[in-house]
């Protein structure tokens, strides 16, 4: 309300969505749009984007991304700094505190004369259930692979190399 926005009962029902997940549990978009719904709330998917986004540049929600194609969003507000493991098997996601990620962050941002003032560090990788799936296919999970494709076309792009052999 101090920065001109309105404390609408929309806005106040999406807060109470995200007060009530479970630890660790980030919603996207679409998440909140079906859990509304859920809720007899008639509020279009786009007022869910506009909203979600406003909450986060007010500073009461956190906008993150899980390489995913679209973001997730938590509750700021009494949340310590914490970073996230992703697998990309199975998309679960674990919350942790590592406080050394986050002195590196606000001495990295110093030595380059910024202001700190969200860091997020994620780690991609394959859980113990998902990793033992694959030992038995031999299959890597799709979402790895295009991340390896990706990042190789990356470093092909840089050095100036080309997909020929």
């Amino acid at each position: 309300r101090k920065r001109g926005h309105r404390i609408t009962t929309q806005r106040e029902t999406i807060l109470q969505i995200f007060r009530e997940q479970a630890h660790g549990h980030h919603l996207s978009a679409e998440e909140l749009h079906m859990l509304l719904l859920e809720k007899g709330s008639n509020v279009s998917l786009a007022t869910a984007y506009r909203t979600l986004k406003l909450l986060s540049s007010l500073g009461l929600l956190r906008e993150l991304d899980f390489a995913e194609g679209h973001k997730h969003y938590e509750l700021k507000q009494d949340t310590l700094p914490h970073q996230h493991i992703i697998c990309i098997g199975c998309n679960v996601t674990i919350e942790f505190e590592d406080h050394f990620l986050e002195e590196a962050g606000q001495k990295i941002g110093a030595r380059h004369n910024f202001e700190v003032i969200d860091a997020q560090f994620k780690i991609f990788g394959l859980c113990p259930t998902c990793k033992e799936t694959q030992k038995k296919s031999g299959q890597m999970p799709s979402r790895m692979q295009s991340e390896r494709e990706r990042l190789r076309a990356g470093r092909r792009l840089k050095d100036g190399s080309s997909d020929k052999a």
